[in-house]
């Protein structure tokens, strides 16, 4: 309660003092304020430091380039803690003595502290009277000191202790207790009725996300609850013992006090701040307009020569990340901590882990840039790119998506397929037609003419083929054993690829069987008896079914 006086009465002075020279310049009018001289302006610029025991300030003490203050300061607490635990020594026989270096304040024949001339005149006293009020203090103190480490006082402290124990116990217990009945009373009282707000906003109000958002300021709530109580708790219990009613008188201002620093920065940052908000607007409107740009150029509302439709959605891409790109030029300097040299290591940090570990991204991203501007291939195209084959269902600027023939998905890099060839079937059927291919081989015994007529006429009995233009076939090579056939037909739908193979293989088949002519390559050494050809009444053979 004195401490609480005593700075009460420290703060009034101290506005008091600064209300006179106010009142003074505003009852002279217009007067000039007199200028400090260099003396008094030197007497400013002589940093101070206080005397500390147990966290009190006693009094404050200047030092000189030989003996800095805040070194002066520690040294005479210690002597002061000394005297206190000493317990043979009378606070009353501290004495004061005249020396030639100035008022010496002496203790069982040692020096505790010298006030000198300049210790005085900081004061606006003489140095008697100055030595006198901090003798005064020192033995107030040493008194303290020793009253606050008795046996009586331990003892009273450590029952306060556990009586605050069982107090902060019995109220986290209760805020246990109320938070739990809230958060059911909530629960009970509010979310039937979110889910009724959900349905008539027609859903534009998501009823899980207002649940969230109430149960995470219950939570909020909560937690601070539970952090003032332990706050309190810690605060009473630290201040009943001398050795750390330090740390509690200072609880407050470690709290506080990054807070303070905090609100300040943002107070100054409030002019940037300003501008980061107009600046993102502004971006924002830009980027609104450059994709309703854009969309229509997708949509063919606005053409340009040699400029494609489906381009417009990467390059809207590229626009915006290049727009963005210049945003954050442009905001840089006003981003609050830009300039320091913490936030300007972090940047560089990230750009070194961003330039070493996503070579392989930034090599797929340009890789999806150059294939969509190189239209190798759209969706739905039916492509072959490496081993892979199949429909081509979704590309994106780091990887492009296809669906094979057994419905596999394959993600496939885009910088592999930059790096390789890519075989399109889509992009001549509709026009020219796709060409089809197989190869048979045939002993030298056949005529190379019936075997050509048996090919065009399977052909013929495949659905799905073109007639337009015709079928062709091609003798490939004259082997050691067989001359080797190529039959190619034409198709306008790429993506009955493999339906098609099949069907032309049957008829294949069977008009060879029809003909007698055995589809062999004879690596042997004499004609077998009986050619390998399958009869037509064994064409049906079980398990097989006629058509």
């Amino acid at each position: 309660m004195l401490r609480t006086t005593s700075r009460r009465l420290a703060f009034a002075f101290a506005l008091a003092a600064l209300a006179v020279p106010w009142w003074s310049a505003s009852a002279q009018g217009t007067s000039p304020t007199p200028q400090p001289t260099a003396g008094e302006l030197l007497e400013r610029a002589v940093p101070t430091a206080p005397v500390v025991i147990d966290g009190v300030t006693i009094f404050q003490v200047r030092g000189s380039s030989a003996f800095p203050a805040g070194e002066r300061a520690a040294a005479i607490a210690q002597r002061i803690r000394g005297l206190a635990r000493d317990r043979s020594f009378e606070a009353e026989n501290l004495e004061i003595r005249e020396s030639e270096v100035g008022t010496e304040l002496v203790a069982a024949g040692q020096r505790v502290m010298v006030v000198t001339e300049a210790d005085a005149a900081q004061e606006g006293s003489t140095r008697l009277q100055v030595a006198t009020l901090i003798a005064d203090r020192v033995r107030s103190t040493i008194r303290s000191f020793r009253e606050a480490r008795s046996r009586e006082a331990l003892l009273a402290a450590g029952l306060q202790s556990l009586a605050a124990t069982a107090i902060a116990a019995l109220a986290l217990l209760a805020a246990r207790w109320f938070w739990r009945r809230l958060d059911a009373f909530a629960e009970r009282r509010f979310k039937t009725h979110l889910h009724k707000l959900e349905q008539h906003s027609f859903q534009l109000v998501s009823a899980e996300g207002l649940w969230a958002a109430l149960r995470g300021t219950l939570r909020v709530g909560r937690t601070l609850t539970v952090l003032m109580i332990c706050f309190i708790y810690l605060e009473l219990v630290l201040s009943r013992f001398p050795w750390t009613r330090p740390l509690a008188l200072h609880l407050v201002d470690y709290v506080v006090a990054p807070l303070q620093a905090m609100g300040a920065a943002l107070a100054a940052k409030v002019p940037d701040l300003v501008f980061l908000a107009i600046l993102i607007l502004v971006f924002r409107y830009l980027l609104g307009l450059l994709r309703l740009f854009f969309d229509a150029v997708g949509r063919g509302r606005i053409t340009f020569e040699n400029f494609e439709a489906a381009w417009a959605e990467p390059t809207y891409k590229i626009t915006r990340l290049a727009v963005i790109a210049f945003g954050l030029v442009v905001a840089y300097p006003y981003i609050p901590g830009s300039g320091s040299a913490a936030f300007k290591g972090v940047s560089l940090f990230i750009g070194v882990v961003f330039s070493l570990g996503s070579s392989s991204a930034i090599s797929n991203l340009i890789a999806g840039l150059l294939l969509t501007y190189r239209r190798a291939f759209r969706l739905g195209d039916r492509v072959r790119i490496g081993e892979v084959m199949g429909d081509v269902i979704e590309t994106r600027l780091q990887v492009t998506h296809i669906r094979t023939a057994k419905n596999e998905e394959v993600v496939v890099p885009n910088s592999l397929i930059l790096n390789s060839h890519v075989v399109n079937y889509s992009s001549l059927a509709a026009s020219r037609g796709l060409i089809l291919h197989t190869t048979v081989g045939i002993g030298y015994e056949t005529p190379w003419r019936q075997v050509e007529a048996m090919l065009l006429i399977a052909a013929g009995r495949t659905p799905g083929l073109l007639a337009d233009p015709p079928p062709f076939v091609l003798h490939k090579e004259l082997g050691d054993f067989c001359v080797t056939y190529e039959l190619n037909v034409y198709c306008d739908n790429p993506h009955a690829m493999m339906s098609l193979y099949t069907a032309l293989h049957r008829n294949i088949l069977d008009v060879f069987n029809e003909h007698g002519v055995q589809i062999m390559t004879p690596a042997y050494e004499g004609d077998p008896e009986q050619p390998k050809i399958v009869p037509r009444e064994e064409w049906f053979t079980a398990p097989a079914r006629r058509e």
